[in-house]
């Protein structure tokens, strides 16, 4: 039997064949390493050419040293190709695994498929007879049976389920982990447009996650439960917030309620902090938000949570405002530290940083010398739009700040004193402790000069 005519599942567990994975970004990067570590051939599609060559130099950040071994051995051994082409790349694979994101528009509210229609365009250009595709993306309700079957069909001539094989299977992975949560952690979820497609993606998937499959009845339903996981958070945190802030205009300590009320296994509250940033949870409320108006269904709370969310960062930036003109500070007379850029504690992604609102929020109210400390962020397009500097040294960042906002829970900040903070600065700078990390060694507080969201309010006095 022809390798065209294999199934495909065998046909790259036994080497006859190729699995191309669609993306090299970070999702893309963990799943081609699990694939590599179960022994199959990987090609590793992106049409930025400048991201597989630092791939194949090893320039790009590989959180996960699992994930950097079994790339560079993959290219080493040649089980690993890189290309650009991702025509050729179809032709030359029997599976093909899009992890191209879906992106939303936060100004147009509106759901950006153009670089997932341009991926799907290519493999159908490429698709065969008897091929897998596997779509890992994160979508709205709908969308691998009415936009990626479509195109895959227009473009290829072929139908799925009947000539091609076509799966959903959401990522479910956490920056830092990826790879563990592939292979250890979770189940993986999946579904396809019909059986045979549904029993060759569970078979696929088997070969990696530990846990097993979780099979679902339909796409749409496996494209909701991702949307779902991110929007429980999305709730979770924004009730978490918003308790905060009450427990803070009251006197109360969040963080004692917190762990008191988490001792009944009903209530899991989460940590509040200056909002919630990175490339998924703000956007999988408005995918399914953007499905239910089209099915006529209120989605009020999914709504609210995003409302409280997203004001997250004017209100430390208001909280930083009243605290300086308590003090009677003027904004254009105060330079700036924000301590933390990335979208969430020791990571080096500042994509959708709650931190860019809270720069923004200052910003609108007059404040202009502000400069951005983190440990790890090297490179902010955002921050270099906006004039702000970004620094990896603290010293630098808190040297004559008369203003520290600290808006991330790198690891790096824990404990940190605010003696050491005083020190560095050379003044007794006003601090906004939005994440609660900070070391209060000499009182701060008390004396009214440190402010932690969720514990402090503004009543002490100068």
């Amino acid at each position: 039997m022809s390798v065209s005519n294999r199934d495909p599942v065998d046909a790259v567990v036994s080497g006859e064949a190729w699995i191309a994975v669609y993306g090299m970004g970070y999702v893309g990067r963990a799943l081609t390493a699990a694939f590599l570590r179960r022994g199959l051939n990987v090609i590793g599609v992106d049409i930025d050419e400048g991201k597989l060559s630092d791939i194949r130099e090893s320039r790009v950040k590989f959180f996960e040293t699992e994930v950097r071994e079994a790339i560079v051995k993959g290219l080493k051994t040649g089980a690993l190709k890189l290309m650009s082409d991702a025509v050729k790349a179809s032709r030359q694979s029997k599976i093909k695994v899009v992890t191209v994101p879906i992106h939303f528009d936060r100004n147009r509210k509106t759901v950006r498929l153009n670089a997932f229609v341009d991926a799907l365009t290519s493999i159908g250009e490429g698709l065969s007879t008897g091929d897998l595709v596997v779509i890992e993306s994160s979508a709205p309700p709908g969308t691998t049976e009415h936009v990626a079957k479509p195109v895959l069909e227009s473009t290829s001539g072929l139908r799925a389920e009947e000539d091609f094989l076509l799966a959903y299977s959401p990522e479910r992975v956490y920056v830092g982990r990826a790879l563990r949560d592939l292979e250890e952690n979770y189940p993986k979820i999946v579904a396809g447009v019909g059986p045979r497609s549904l029993d060759a993606v569970t078979r696929l998937y088997s070969l990696v996650a530990r846990k097993g499959v979780v099979r679902l009845s339909s796409t749409t339903a496996a494209e909701f439960e991702k949307l779902a996981e991110g929007v429980y958070r999305d709730v979770v945190i924004a009730l978490s917030n918003e308790l905060a802030l009450v427990a803070q205009a009251l006197g109360v300590n969040y963080y004692e309620v917190r762990e008191a009320t988490n001792t009944q296994p009903y209530c899991h509250l989460l940590l509040p902090g200056p909002g919630v940033g990175g490339p998924c949870i703000p956007s999988y409320p408005y995918f399914l938000m953007s499905e239910a108006v089209r099915a006529g269904v209120s989605t009020e709370l999914t709504k609210l949570a995003r409302i409280i969310n997203e004001s997250m960062p004017s209100t430390v930036a208001e909280l930083a405002h009243k605290l300086l003109t308590k003090h009677r500070l003027k904004p254009k007379d105060v330079r700036v530290a924000v301590l933390g850029d990335a979208f969430r504690e020791d990571i080096d992604d500042p994509r959708l940083s709650p931190t860019h609102d809270v720069i923004s929020a200052l910003l609108s109210k007059g404040y202009r010398d502000i400069i951005v400390h983190d440990p790890l962020v090297t490179k902010d397009d955002y921050l270099s739009g906006l004039g702000v500097g970004l620094t990896n040294n603290l010293r630098e960042a808190l040297k004559d700040s008369l203003l520290v906002i600290v808006c991330v829970r790198h690891t790096a900040y824990r404990g940190l004193k605010v003696s050491t903070i005083i020190e560095l600065s050379g003044c007794e700078p006003l601090i906004v402790d939005a994440v609660n990390v900070l070391h209060d060694d000499v009182s701060y507080g008390v004396k009214g000069r440190l402010l932690t969201l969720g514990v402090d309010g503004l009543e002490k006095s100068p």
